[in-house]
Parts: C-alpha cells; structure tokens; sequence
C-alpha cells in the first residue's frame, strides 16, 4: 500500500512530502532540516531512494541535496535549470519508477519558468499529483518572484499549467501542493482546507473557473509585497545548500550583549511581548519565539548580520535555531538563556506600556498621540482607524523619520508585528506603547471602518 506523509513547515506555509510504498520512499520538496524526513521514513520502515524538487525555491532552502547525499538516494531537478551540483535531471513526460510507485514528470511553469509536478501512481490508477508552487488549494503560486517584468507572462502559463494539470488527469486525484499553507508564494490565501482533488478544484480555483484574461489580471491585481530574504534563496538553492549546522551556539558573556548592539549587530529578544514590554536591553529587537519568527525576521534583518539570540531557555534558542536555519540564517553569533538579570550586566532595562484599542480610544481624547498601524497594503485598504498613520512594518526601519514627535501607538492585525514595530522604536528612542489587541476590536468599537473600493485582508 502506498502511504503519503505530509511533512508540514507552518511557520513558512509550507508542506513537503515523503511517499513510501513500505520499504522505499521518495522525498519532494524537502525542508533543509531533514532530520524530520529521516526520521518520518525510520518510522515508516522506508529507505529513501529518491529526492525530487519541484522547482528552485525562493522562500526557503532545500534539505533536498543535503538529504540525498545523507542518504544516497537520486536528485531529482529540472535539466532546465542551472544548478552548481550534480543531480539527476529530469523533464516534462519522464516517468521515473520507485518500487511499486512511478512518477510521471508534467512541466508547470507559472511560479517559476522551469517549475515541475509529478503524478503519482500505484498499480494502474493515478493517486496524487505533487503541485509544488503551481495549482494550489483555491488558489496558485505568486509569478512575480523572478521580477516583475515576467509576472504577467509567467501568469498566463500558470493558468495554462493549472489547465493541463485539470485535463490530464483523473478528478479524483488528492491535490499535493507545497505552498498555499500560508506561504507569501501563494498568489492569494489558499481554501481553509488542508485536502483537496482535482475535481474540488475545477469547481473553485480561480484558474480553472476564471478565462486567462481575467485570470491574469485578478492575480496581479492581487499581489502583495513578499519578505525580502526570498532574494537570496533561489541563488541559494541553485547553488546547493548544505545541511544545516544546529548545534547549540556559543553562551554570550554577560556584557558581550551590550557590545553587539552597540556595534550595530542584532540582538533579538525571543520572549513573549508581554516580558519585552516589562524589562529588555536597550537596543534589542523582540521577535516572539513561534510560527511568525523567521517570516518577520527574515524580512527585516540587513542580510548578513550578526545576530545573537535571547530566550528564556536553551530549548527557545535552539527552537528558533532552527527555524532561521530554514531560511539561510545559520549559526548564532552567540546565545544567552534565563532572566534579564542574568543576561543584563546590571543595566537598566527599558520598558514600554502595552494597551489594548479601547485604552487608546481614551487616550486621545486627553493628549496629543500618533496612531501608527503597521500592517499590510491590503489589510489597510480593506479597514483603517481615521488619522492614522500607515507604513508596512517592512518599510518602517528606513521610514522613521516620517513619524511625528511624541507619543506612538503601534499597531497590526493581532500584536505580532506591532511588538516587531515597537522594538524597532524603542531602539531609535522614540516614545512608544505596544496595541497588543485584535484589529476587530478597533472595528467593533467604531474606531476603524471600511474603505470604500478596499482590497480584501490579506
């Protein structure tokens, strides 16, 4: 019998898979932490054999090399592109047989131009088809990731990819996809559902129901800005990354931290919002340990700098260690664990208030203060507090200057990158108080409202 194991990467919105007819398996689209591929395969009493990419990735690095050299099993990459390392190459029609199960390779291109699917089949019937960044669950990869002088053109073959795919095969085929999960790849936010068929898709996805014309222009109407460390994966990717050093990072001296942020290196504060406001070094950046870390940090980081991490424990270090491994932040520069007294020299710490949409509704009635909303284009144009200030929380680094003296109220959808926002402010010596409540409150209270021509919440 053959199995499918979805290897999910929530905080990436990512999904790889590992497929296994009981004692071989194949591995598509590998997350560059392959250890849980390793051990996803021991449990399943399978050798991995083959190692397939859909295509050359731009939101994080492969595992897949790595994992094939780990294990000798084939690489599998387009012949179409080009890569530094040896690999198997394959192209659209090829059927590559794995014990009891064949791969047949489909050229997709749309996400990118050399993108690749693969359907699956067991005795006779076709099982699944693995869509990588081409037809998603409701929706389709982003084509803008190679530029935008190719989005339009990249778009037009992804609608005809999504059709091909549509024609070919049985509609009871189980949709496999690698992004839409939540990834930034993902043109538009993907159907609620984890499953879906080919047949469930011809009924709902925008490429399958929508002429090409239509198609292409809803999706580029669509896109949205993407976080800035995809630029460096595909040149990454196509170079071959390594498996990841996570081995525990050096112990920062006690003052060390103070030198590192004065130097201009980052020192980021992985406890909860709520522990940053109340005591953290002067200087250092909070990024909550969980599902948003590398996404944010990874966006916002200047690529290249040193970075030192601070966690209430050495399991948080290691935790978010390997979420930024995933994405091409290797090694710590150093690490620090426990109480701020134990990591802050005797130092002062800063502290900021935190505060929910009401308490801000009575304190602009009493003072002068800034409203500063930090989230997205789309989620702006959709709803918006009257007077505030919008700049994306990827922008506000080099933007500032543009906000007025006095007293800032940041704010986001749900409080995640509003406390991002809030470090970054602490930091330039600005004073700040943290909005770490839902927007709907704000909604619900009268203070935002509906912008009309808006595009949907992203």
């Amino acid at each position: 019998m053959i199995e499918i194991v979805a290897i999910d990467t929530p905080s990436l919105g990512d999904r790889g898979y590992l497929v296994t007819d009981g004692t071989v398996a194949l591995v598509i689209d590998a997350q560059r932490d392959f250890d849980r591929v390793l051990a996803r395969a021991a449990e399943c009493g399978a050798a991995i054999t083959h190692v397939f990419e859909t295509h050359i990735h731009n939101d994080y690095l492969t595992g897949g090399l790595a994992l094939a050299r780990a294990t000798g099993a084939s690489y599998h990459v387009n012949e179409a592109d080009p890569v530094s390392f040896d690999r198997t190459p394959i192209a659209d029609g090829d059927v590559i047989e794995v014990g009891a199960m064949r791969l047949r390779v489909i050229g997709t291109p749309g996400h990118t131009f050399t993108h690749l699917s693969y359907a699956l089949t067991g005795d006779t019937a076709v099982l699944a088809v693995f869509t990588g960044g081409s037809l998603l669950n409701g929706s389709t990869g982003r084509t803008d990731l190679l530029g935008g002088q190719h989005e339009a053109e990249l778009a037009r073959a992804q609608h005809g990819s999504a059709r091909r795919l549509a024609s070919e095969l049985p509609d009871d085929t189980a949709l496999c996809p690698t992004h839409g999960f939540g990834s930034f790849c993902s043109a538009a936010p993907t159907a609620g559902t984890s499953s879906s068929t080919i047949g469930a898709e011809k009924r709902s996805n925008p490429a399958l129901t929508l002429d090409e014309a239509e198609y292409v222009e809803t999706l580029l109407a669509g896109l949205d800005a993407y976080p800035a460390y995809y630029a460096h994966m595909s040149a990454a990717n196509s170079a071959g990354p390594l498996a990841p050093d996570l081995s525990p990072p050096r112990q920062a001296e006690r003052a060390e931290l103070r030198c590192r942020i004065d130097a201009g290196e980052w020192v980021v504060d992985l406890r909860s919002r709520v522990a940053f406001a109340a005591g953290h070094l002067r200087g250092s950046l909070h990024f909550e340990l969980g599902d948003s870390l590398a996404t944010y940090l990874g966006w916002l980081i200047p690529w290249g700098t040193p970075l030192t991490l601070i966690g209430q424990t050495p399991q948080d270090v290691t935790a978010a260690q390997r979420e930024l491994a995933r994405i091409g932040i290797d090694k710590p520069a150093a690490a620090a664990t426990g109480s701020p007294r134990q990591w802050a020299s005797g130092e002062r710490l800063e502290v900021f208030p935190i505060a929910d949409f009401a308490g801000f509704a009575a304190a602009r009635q009493l003072r002068p203060v800034v409203l500063l909303d930090v989230r997205r284009l789309p989620e702006w144009r959709a709803s918006h507090v009257g007077g505030a200030l919008h700049i994306p929380l990827h922008e506000l680094a080099g933007r500032i200057g543009e906000i007025p003296d006095g007293e800032i109220w940041v704010h986001c959808q749900a409080g995640y990158r509003a406390s991002v926002a809030a470090s970054l402010l602490a930091a330039a010596d600005r004073d700040v108080v943290l909005i770490d409540d839902d927007f709907g409150r704000a909604q619900l209270s009268g203070l935002a409202g509906s912008v009309a021509g808006g595009a949907p919440a992203a």
